[in-house]
């Protein structure tokens, strides 16, 4: 795909490969290399002969494909999905607990967002490449789509999704261990402008507390929690972030930290640098990566200024 060259891309913004990718994840495990998983084609119908496919980097340039390591069929709640052509959608690999996690979505089964669903793997060889298990076979344990984990440093592991619902899971992290909350802001932003037009559809009219529709991702930063969330910002499939003390808030006012960057995940690097994952303009559905950084007070900076 040609780059729009209309738009100008942040500084240091770095294409990963020309592998047509949504929605790219990355994690560094402890054996030093980088994991990169995302959406493969075909991204609105069935990809399940493709299923979720994973790559590895000594350095965040040279990508060596793992290859498919998971495909939908074995679980019960599949079964729908499976038979209506559903593509697997949003997955993200992390590194906890001494071995590998994938999360993954699927679109409603009946084309409505009602049936939509996310789930969990482990990896039981400690492997990237598996076998996985599904740690929630039965029914599905998100009730949208996008989702991610985040660990905490007392050691809770938080599963979230969507638009910033979020619930810890039990021990043996099969099940949520209470009922989930949503993510709000204290401040409104009231403008039709930020918002996209699924919006009203999934907050209700005149909702503008959210973060974002859809694309959650937690991190922590020195005692920080930022909570990111993607949203249809001025026309841009943008990164939305709103900061915090405390995990469930309060998060006061997001704000477009990433233009066009879009359901992302942020990692740092061997050297302790950050960076961000990012599949738009100019190489759009193309992985690629861009630095952040923080000013003084905490506030995400994208590109190297």
């Amino acid at each position: 795909m040609a780059p729009n060259l209309s738009v100008t891309p942040p500084n240091g913004l770095r294409k990963l490969m020309d592998e047509p990718l949504r929605d790219p994840a990355i994690c560094r495990a402890d054996d030093g290399y980088y994991y990169l998983t995302g959406t493969s084609e075909p991204f609105w119908s069935d990809n399940q002969a493709t299923g979720i496919r994973v790559w590895r980097s000594p350095d965040l340039h040279a990508w060596q494909p793992l290859g498919t390591v998971w495909r939908c069929g074995n679980s019960p709640w599949h079964k729908p999905y499976l038979e209506a052509g559903k593509p697997i959608w949003a997955p993200e690999i992390h590194y906890f607990e001494d071995t590998f996690w994938l999360t993954y979505s699927m679109p409603g089964w009946d084309n409505t967002a009602k049936t939509s669903g996310c789930g969990l793997l482990r990896s039981i060889s400690g492997r990237a490449e598996g076998p996985y298990e599904d740690m929630h076979p039965d029914a599905r344990l998100g009730d949208e789509i996008d989702a991610s984990l985040f660990q905490d440093s007392d050691g809770t592991l938080y599963f979230l999704w969507h638009c910033g619902k979020i619930a810890p899971l039990t021990a043996d992290r099969r099940n949520l261990a209470e009922p989930a909350r949503c993510i709000t802001t204290t401040t409104t932003d009231p403008d039709p402008d930020h918002h996209s037009d699924l919006c009203n559809g999934i907050f209700g009219p005149n909702s503008f507390n959210h973060i974002g529709f859809e694309g959650a991702f937690l991190f922590k930063r020195d005692g920080t929690y930022y909570m990111c969330c993607s949203e249809g910002y001025d026309g841009r499939y943008s990164c939305m972030v709103a900061t915090s003390a405390h995990i469930y808030g309060p998060y006061p006012a997001r704000r477009e930290a990433i233009p066009y960057g879009g359901h992302n995940t942020i990692f740092r690097d061997a050297n302790g640098h950050w960076w961000s994952t990012y599949f738009g303009e100019p190489w759009y559905e193309r992985p690629a990566v861009v630095p952040v950084s923080f000013d003084p007070n905490g506030r995400l900076i994208v590109g190297i200024e």
